[in-house]
């Protein structure tokens, strides 16, 4: 069983940036994949990036792909999501997410919010 707490949402204005992090209550070297979902007010949860668990493939939403990073920390249990040039529409709920296949088994967060004012 892994659990996954996110934390470093808040408050940032259009152009700024916020670093969010993911820690796990277990090793994540066992989660075949990693990742970060986002849920604003009055749409449906939404795939942000993914990291495979040897961080050498990821993938990005064309929404955020050039402006956020994914990263994580094995050493640590910490999964990243490095946000630049933030957006008003990239206000949202956080969710971070593990996905294990054998056994098939997949991890949620209790997310963060992240608001960016105009």
């Amino acid at each position: 069983q892994v659990q996954l707490v996110e934390s470093g949402g808040g408050l940032v204005q259009a152009g700024g940036s916020l670093r969010l992090s993911c820690a796990a209550s277990g090793s994540i070297s066992r989660l075949n994949a990693m990742g970060w979902f986002r849920q604003a007010p009055g749409k449906q949860r939404e795939l942000v990036a993914t990291i495979s668990s040897s961080g050498t493939t990821n993938y990005y939403a064309n929404s955020v792909e050039g402006r956020f990073t994914i990263s994580k920390d094995d050493a640590k249990s910490t999964l990243y999501l490095h946000m630049n040039n933030l957006k008003p529409e990239d206000t949202a709920v956080y969710y971070c997410h593990g996905l294990q296949f054998r056994p098939s088994s997949e991890y949620w967060g209790q997310g963060t919010q992240v608001t960016v004012s105009s």
